[in-house]
């Protein structure tokens, strides 16, 4: 385990706030969240996660899942942590999917398969994804490639990510479940992890959809998520970066 992650972890278990852990959390969970239409501002997102509370007194109101999607991810991110060790997986990518969306309002919709794969198709920016009969399969094909690379570094991370958001296993949330994934994959193997902000979302957005085209651009934007990283690493201790990979 490499000093990142094992500081990342130390910090969690000793509830340390304003550490690297602590910002890690915020900003995952409220880019994530952003970009996928949350109200919630980053310093809402950072009440919640210091204090378990609500109340934000004259602001504006947010939905209620807004909130329980952002309380589900500070959940999900502690899983990433507890699960380190273990290859990547179904059964995690599910659980994944089953922490984010516990206790919204789509999990009361029968059709929606909290912590399984989508029964509906779905569409993404327009274009079509795997049909929900095809999707077991197909992400066993993906896991079982990702599992293949004998050398695993940003490009692999950005084509996986690109396959896996085509697939589009869960009828809502894969976005998310993407994201976590690939900053816990980042950990597992060394590589400078990061963070998508909502400002860069349509650059991310953009390296998705063209992805087949010109890999440069998922693959750009998630180096330049990497900068801002180490620099967060930088500040909080920076003998952390020890054999950290940036591509």
């Amino acid at each position: 385990m490499n000093k990142l992650t094992s500081f990342l972890i130390d910090e969690q278990q000793s509830h340390r706030k304003g550490g690297l852990y602590h910002k890690t959390q915020v900003q995952l969970a409220y880019n994530s969240n952003r970009i996928e239409g949350s109200r919630l501002t980053e310093d809402q997102t950072r009440y919640i996660f210091e204090t378990r509370l609500i109340g934000f007194k004259d602001q504006e109101a947010v939905p209620v899942d807004d909130i329980i999607e952002t309380t589900n991810h500070f959940v999900a991110f502690d899983f990433l942590l507890d699960t380190i060790d273990e290859p990547l997986s179904e059964t995690i990518i599910k659980e994944f999917h089953r922490i984010l969306k516990t206790g919204t309002a789509d999990a009361l919709k029968p059709y929606f398969n909290v912590g399984d794969y989508k029964k509906m198709a779905n569409e993404v920016g327009g274009k079509e994804t795997c049909k929900p009969n095809e999707v077991a399969n197909e992400m066993q094909k993906l896991g079982e490639w990702y599992l293949s690379q004998t050398n695993v570094s940003i490009y692999t991370l950005a084509e996986y990510h690109w396959r896996f958001e085509c697939i589009h296993p869960f009828q809502d949330g894969n976005g998310r479940v993407g994201r976590l994934v690939l900053f816990r994959e980042c950990l597992r193997n060394g590589i400078m992890p990061f963070v998508i902000d909502n400002e860069h979302k349509l650059f991310y957005y953009r390296g998705l959809y063209e992805f087949e085209q010109t890999t440069g651009f998922l693959v750009g934007t998630m180096q330049s998520a990497q900068d801002v990283y180490e620099s967060w690493i930088k500040y909080f201790n920076e003998e952390l970066l020890d054999g950290l990979k940036i591509d």
